[in-house]
């Protein structure tokens, strides 16, 4: 039976019993907290539904309503403007790092401001942005998660700027991570530390709130101890049933291809107050407690950006990914104005017999002939053979297979891969998808056009034995514990270290975030040096946190038998 936890929970302590449940309980606190108050300011993370909460505020009978959407620029205008990073491409935008008032017609807003600094009687501004007009007597912050956002655009809900209702939802995703989320975090921000309550909007005819000062504090809490994300999973074309049995997942779906249980950027938190819990993005923690989650080396190098990824890939009695390749940095900023790129690895939780990672190119590939019959193959004329030109190396549990930008690369069918990389999204550059249509039955996206700016043609096979397979050394080893240097290579800017723990091991993060796994026996537990957090249980393939605040740890093995623990951080 799985023991794996898939709604892990950050117990908030001194505010106990804050949580606020259901429409009726949740509007009926805001209205009880407006008595005397004037201005009623409701701010929203672009996807919340609005059909569901507005009627609910407007049962406070404002005598005059402002919603944020009206105070937009027009559609054809926000599309003119978006072009450049909005991009003709399925999957891939360039970074817009302007702000929300980019948007809004600033005729509009100064005559909303003047009808608010009119008004003598109650108002409500409702919507994304609506702090922008004012802050309100009251201001509530209505948060949503990004994972929800996904599955809400496949479920047909459009983009909040210049969207088409029939979009196709990878096109919908890409103008969310590259627009639409950069704005919204940038704008929430400016208002996080005021908001009086917060609102989870997260499922549909549910909402939880709590007051300001508890997700606040709640945050704080989580910047100082160990922690994990909540995890998703997603299921794919070449996905496999590993995870089904390990991680506790319904049996009758067909597959699960992805679990994001290390993915900040993506992930909630779960705040518990004793009598529920609350949801919000853990971007949010990002955002709001940097230097004390990231430390100041990886603050001052990457920004209020968690640049560590951990996840899940898994084709156990599945199929072998796309054959790929990631941007070079170069590339990557001066294409879609991204400041760092993918580099990445594989570590194998578990393999089947025939588990093989496709790594590197042989010595006697020709690039022209290999580009040549990648083209020819994705218009259908032949089948590409990806063993004539890629180097197939045989796979078992606890291999770790190092892939810096620029190396063409894939798994095999019948391997587990804990996949450790740095974060932007999804530069994925697939070269070969084995003749295959996504499970919303279209084409997966090709791109050898970006492919062949980034292939690094001189990674051949005895440079990939040497630095890429298993580049294992021992740093230290005793009676308690042995530690190894696993990678990654020197181009890539994340180290990882593999501890094998016979009783326990203690530490020093040096003021650095530290993202970890489980990846072999069945439990640790996670000890403060200076008693600053309370002991955390860590089970089986589980990814946890600890921040660089955390001066120092112990990771406790509670059994008898060796236990296995990867550890990341930056260089």
């Amino acid at each position: 039976m799985s023991n794996y936890d898939k709604e892990p929970k950050i117990r908030v302590h001194g505010c106990e019993g804050c949580l606020t449940e259901g429409f009726a309980a949740v509007f009926s606190q805001i209205e009880t907290a407006m008595r005397g108050k004037r201005i009623l300011t409701a701010d929203c993370y672009p996807g919340v539904r609005d059909e569901e909460i507005l009627p609910w505020l407007l049962r406070w009978k404002p005598a005059l309503t402002i919603r944020m959407a009206d105070l937009f620029k027009d559609t054809h205008t926000i599309r003119e403007q978006l072009q450049s990073h909005i991009t003709d491409d399925r999957i891939f935008g360039k970074m817009y790092y302007g702000e929300l008032l980019d948007f809004i017609d600033p005729q509009k807003l100064a005559v909303a401001r003047e009808q608010v600094r009119r008004s003598s009687q109650t108002v409500l501004i409702y919507g994304f942005g609506a702090s922008l007009i004012h802050r309100g007597d009251l201001l509530c912050y209505l948060d949503l998660a990004r994972w929800e956002i996904q599955l809400r655009y496949r479920r047909g809900m459009t983009n909040y700027f210049a969207a088409e209702a029939d979009e196709d939802a990878l096109r919908k995703i890409k103008q969310g991570f590259f627009i639409e989320w950069r704005v919204a975090d940038k704008h929430k921000m400016t208002c996080f530390s005021q908001v009086d309550y917060f609102l989870d909007t997260n499922r549909e005819g549910q909402i939880k709130m709590v007051s300001g000062h508890a997700v606040r504090e709640g945050l704080r809490q989580a910047a100082r101890r160990p922690f994990r994300p909540v995890p998703y999973f997603d299921p794919g074309v070449w996905g496999g049933q590993w995870m089904k049995e390990v991680c506790g997942l319904p049996a009758e779906e067909k597959n699960f291809a992805w679990a994001f249980d290390g993915v900040p950027e993506e992930n909630s938190l779960y705040l518990d107050f004793g009598n529920g819990f609350f949801e919000l993005p853990c971007m949010d923690l990002i955002l709001y407690q940097p230097r004390e989650v990231l430390g100041a080396h990886v603050y001052s190098r990457f920004g209020a950006e968690f640049p560590i990824r951990f996840d899940f890939l898994d084709t156990m009695g599945g199929q072998n990914l796309s054959l790929q390749v990631h941007p070079l940095t170069e590339y990557i900023h001066r294409q879609f104005g991204m400041a760092y790129t993918q580099d990445e690895s594989y570590y194998l939780l578990d393999a089947g017999e025939d588990a093989a990672v496709y790594l590197g190119l042989r010595d006697d590939a020709n690039p022209a002939q290999m580009l040549l019959d990648l083209e020819r193959a994705n218009r259908g004329e032949i089948v590409f053979d990806a063993e004539k030109y890629v180097n197939r190396f045989p796979a078992k549990k606890h291999d770790h297979f190092l892939i810096p930008a620029g190396t063409c690369h894939c798994s095999g069918k019948d391997a587990m891969v804990l996949e450790i990389s740095a974060t932007p999204y999804c530069f994925t550059f697939k070269l070969w998808d084995w003749g295959r249509v996504g499970l919303d039955g279209k084409p997966r996206p090709i791109h050898i056009e970006h492919g062949r700016e980034v292939i690094q043609w001189n990674r051949r096979t005895d440079w990939v034995k040497e630095n890429l397979v298993n580049a294992v050394r021992v740093l230290a080893k005793n009676e308690h514990y042995t530690e190894e240097h696993t990678g990654l290579h020197e181009l890539e800017f994340i180290e990882t270290r593999r501890y094998w723990i016979r009783d326990a091991v203690t530490i020093d993060n040096e003021g650095n975030v530290n993202m970890l796994n489980l990846v072999e026996g069945s439990s640790c537990v996670v000890e403060s040096t200076d008693g600053s957090f309370d002991p955390y249980t860590i089970h089986y393939a589980e990814t946890f946190i600890v921040p660089a605040c955390v001066d120092g740890y112990r990771i406790v093995n509670p059994g008898k038998d060796t236990i296995g623990v990867m550890r990341a951080f930056v260089r």
